[in-house]
């Protein structure tokens, strides 16, 4: 079993708890992370939250993040919404904490640098020594997923393309390397977090509307994308500044797929609930109708989607991603 199994493994038995991927004794409080200082990230209270750029030491790679107000929303569908699904209701509020949001799905380029130790590499060529983030992130490319057997952007694109193809433990595994890159908390969001952050306080089928006509600015969906993804960004951001939250690609999270009402009580949004986890979005390769706010579509956790990719979101509770 790898490291990053075996510590999700027993950060669920209660004999020793989990934070940010490393399993402490119950007792014991976890060691402070270094953290690598961004100054818009700071934020002692949610009216400081302030939009940053995140930084992959090494590698000269960076991404933007988005601050997403706490607040109470109405998930799930109504029964009269075009396309609506049994499982999109019934509708329900759900309240939802503040945390930050990446303004873009992760690109190969982000990927990559995990999945292929791009940022060892490159310490090793420069003969820069590992500083306590690199020697606590090193632990999990241990843990990287196996090597693929074909290109997986499958001739559509890399820089700035969003990373697609991986299993949703790969997208957790990565976020807890990152949790150690940067010394802040990274992780899936919960379904709930997801729907929330996409409506951006809309009641429509999309963030923009009713009228599927109208995603054409803010989506690349079967109707315009010519079967394939595109760089990430282009479209228009939803009134909360994030973009391609419809269309482009799916999206993973980190909530098993169970009936509504939605109900974290009920253990769905712990990592090591067994069965189908929930991906939201739509992508490409799907008419309109599968990137409604409250569409929903699950898969496997070990499985490979053609067309599923991640978001991350950031917050100052460590836990488990």
């Amino acid at each position: 079993m790898s490291n990053v199994a075996s510590r999700i493994t027993v950060g669920v038995t209660g004999v020793l708890v989990l934070c940010g991927g490393w399993a402490y004794a119950a007792a014991a409080a976890p060691p402070p992370r270094s953290v690598l200082p961004v100054k818009e990230s700071e934020a002692k209270t949610e009216t400081e939250m302030k939009p940053y750029t995140e930084v992959i030491e090494h590698a000269e790679i960076t991404f933007g993040m988005v601050p997403i107000r706490g607040g109470t929303f109405v998930m799930g569908s109504p029964e009269t919404e075009k396309d609506r699904k049994k499982d999109e209701g019934p509708q329900h509020k759900v309240k939802v904490d503040p945390f930050w949001m990446g303004k873009c799905e992760v690109t190969w380029d982000e990927f990559e640098v995990w999945m292929f130790d791009m940022d060892i590499e490159r310490r090793k060529l420069k003969n820069v020594p590992a500083n306590a983030r690199d020697k606590a992130a090193d632990e999990y490319q241990l843990t990287q997923p196996t090597a693929p057997y074909a290109d997986m952007t499958f001739g559509m694109g890399r820089e700035n393309f969003p990373a697609i193809c991986m299993t949703q433990l790969a997208a957790r595994v990565y976020c807890m390397w990152l949790t150690e890159k940067t010394g802040r908390y990274y992780r899936l969001p919960t379904e709930a977090e997801w729907e929330y952050a996409c409506r951006a306080g809309t009641t429509t089928a999309f963030f923009c509307g009713d009228d599927p006509k109208q995603l054409a600015d803010y989506a690349w969906t079967y109707e315009n994308s010519d079967e394939a993804y595109h760089k990430v960004g282009k479209k228009k951001p939803n009134p909360w500044g994030l973009h391609d939250m419809h269309g482009n690609v799916a999206e993973w999270t980190r909530t098993a797929y169970r009936p509504y009402p939605y109900d974290p009580a009920d253990g769905r949004d712990d990592p090591a609930t067994p069965g189908e986890k929930v991906v939201r979005g739509g992508s490409w390769r799907d008419v309109p109708a599968r990137a409604r706010s409250g569409f929903r579509l699950s898969y496997l956790p070990y499985q490979r989607v053609f067309n599923v990719g991640f978001r991350v979101i950031c917050e100052d509770r460590p836990g488990d991603p």
